[in-house]
């Protein structure tokens, strides 16, 4: 597992200062473009606001560190961005710690915060930030013709070319189920079947010679860019920001995505469990979320910040509202992640898929 830990401390602190911060809080998440748009966003605001700084490190997502840490009686994480069958999973089981909705702030609008939030992204031991999308996308240089479907994804014939693909089943089964003729509603009917699980990995078999697999979210982009691979699946804001800060000529193809959450959990028995809530409560504020829409596409998690989503940071002419996964257009075959079925089938799926590599 890849981890980068960076310090982020306030512009005018001194060595000194740092080192007499009033709370130093490790703040986990999932590095490169998104990261950094949380940087701006949430950590430089919060370490000027309170004279705390903050310890940023990245990982690959899944719950076994924090599993290991609270285990052990050994937690050094504070704050983790996690997928939404992680965020249950962890409660579930009593790796988490509580957080009550009604502690957050109101929305600028003024709406109390549970009424604030767009429905399902808190529980009572998470809060939602982001709307994000597993999407597929291509460089648009080495296709003579576009692919616009998710069954364009597996067309080798038509499409010729290695593929990327995310090491774990998670969004490769109901992206090949899609792909086999299976409406978005009726993906997870499916997958509850031996016999769906088993359409799905056959469907994948007939790209599996021709696929690269990737693990970092900052791999997709880099695969494209490198030539290694014509198509890859990616998270949104990833191909978002190569071809919005890189220049890069890759597009998204937004059939079959699946739209998911990603929600703040803090560690059963966080070092610094006081500074990561106050950090938690900051940065799902209304204006916040907001900013940090400016620098990647992926959508707030609450209602009152849709209105001051505005443009690129570094680029007024380009707008952000069309590349949300949210946006109107990209949603009409759409597949929200059901978090129920991986929090209760990831280990099994897991294993299954790892058996299915090495064959």
């Amino acid at each position: 597992m890849k981890k980068v830990t960076t310090l982020i401390a306030a512009g005018l602190a001194t060595a000194v200062g740092i080192a007499n911060a009033a709370d130093t809080i490790t703040v986990v998440s999932w590095g490169g473009a998104y990261t950094k748009s949380q940087v701006e966003a949430y950590h430089k605001p919060w370490i000027a606001r309170t004279g705390n700084f903050v310890v940023s490190e990245d990982y690959n997502g899944g719950l076994a560190e924090v599993k290991a840490q609270v285990e052990a009686n050994n937690v050094k994480w504070d704050i983790v961005d996690v997928e939404l069958s992680d965020a249950i999973r962890g409660c579930d089981e009593g790796l988490l710690e509580s957080i009550s909705i009604d502690d957050l702030p109101a929305g600028a609008d003024g709406v109390a915060a549970k009424d604030d939030f767009l429905p399902g992204t808190y529980y009572d031991c998470a809060v939602a930030n982001i709307v994000w999308s597993t999407i597929y996308a291509y460089d648009s240089t080495k296709l003579s013709e576009a692919p616009t479907t998710i069954a364009d994804f597996f067309d080798l014939e038509k499409f010729p070319g290695k593929r990327g693909l995310r090491k774990n089943p998670k969004a490769n089964l109901e992206m090949a189920l899609m792909a086999d003729g299976v409406p978005a509603d009726g993906v997870y009917d499916v997958l509850e079947t031996e016999e769906g699980i088993a359409r799905a990995f056959a469907k994948l078999d007939t790209i599996k010679g021709e696929t690269v697999f990737w693990e970092a979210g900052a791999q997709p982009p880099q695969l494209l860019a490198d030539g290694e691979v014509v198509m890859t699946t990616a998270y949104n804001g990833r191909i978002f920001n190569a071809v919005a800060s890189e220049d890069k000529p890759f597009e998204i193809v937004w059939d079959g995505q699946v739209w998911d959450l990603d929600l703040w959990v803090i560690p059963k028995g966080a070092p610094n469990k006081d500074a990561a809530m106050d950090f938690l409560k900051y940065s799902t504020s209304t204006e916040a979320l907001a900013k940090q829409a400016s620098w990647i596409s992926y959508g707030p998690a609450r209602k009152s910040s849709a209105s001051l989503v505005g443009s690129f940071h570094n680029n007024p002419d380009l707008k952000m509202a069309m590349h949300m996964p949210t946006a109107p257009s990209n949603m009409t075959n759409a597949l929200q992640n059901n978090f129920e079925f991986w929090a209760d089938n990831q280990d099994q799926l897991s294993e299954q898929f790892n058996a299915w590599l090495a064959k």
